[in-house]
């Protein structure tokens, strides 16, 4: 069932993102082609209060053209560990860093066409210690129950897939 990559066309490269053009054997030897999208990964965390409540971020998101309601994440740095870079993207969001942090394993984004894998983690028993914020980004942090998040999960309030990952994980670990 593997596919062959005969030759490869780079694109494009940009800040995060680099594609890549795979003219392919196909496993019964006929032969296509494949666009790929190169993505260095990143992580998303779903922190919990020690009031039941999720810390989620409002943002606006250019490709979808809305402002979307998510848990907070971030793309990872060459090399670096994905707990590190949940640890930091936490702070610089929520301005909170975890007391406990737990990997919920993670999710292929879309792998028909791009390598990105989001590491999604658990964060609890959350400190106070905020970080600046990206210069280009624009967050406002919203406390909701995580009740009423897996609610807006289910009624497609929420829509963000990662966001929807993390939360039902969290949720069927938590019993909600």
């Amino acid at each position: 069932m593997r596919e062959i990559i005969t030759k490869t066309q780079h694109l494009y490269s940009g800040r995060i993102i680099s594609l890549d053009l795979h003219d392919i054997t196909l496993p019964d030897g006929e032969t296509s082609i494949r666009e790929r999208v190169i993505h260095p990964g990143a992580v998303a965390i779903v922190p919990l209060d020690g009031d039941g409540n999720v810390l989620l971020v409002r943002q606006y998101r250019l490709a979808a053209d809305q402002i979307m309601l998510e848990i907070p994440a971030g793309t990872l740095k060459p090399g670096e560990d994905p707990a590190v870079c949940a640890v930091r993207e936490l702070q610089e969001e929520t301005g909170y860093r975890p007391g406990k942090l737990e990997s919920l394993g993670g999710l292929f984004v879309a792998p028909g066409y791009t390598t990105e894998f989001i590491h999604l983690f658990f964060a609890t028993d959350l400190i106070e210690s905020r970080l600046a914020a990206d210069a280009d980004e624009f967050i406002e942090v919203k406390r909701v129950p995580l009740a009423q998040a897996i609610a807006w999960v289910m009624d497609g309030t929420l829509i963000d897939g990662k966001s929807v990952s993390g939360l039902l994980k969290v949720a069927r670990k938590l019993g909600v």
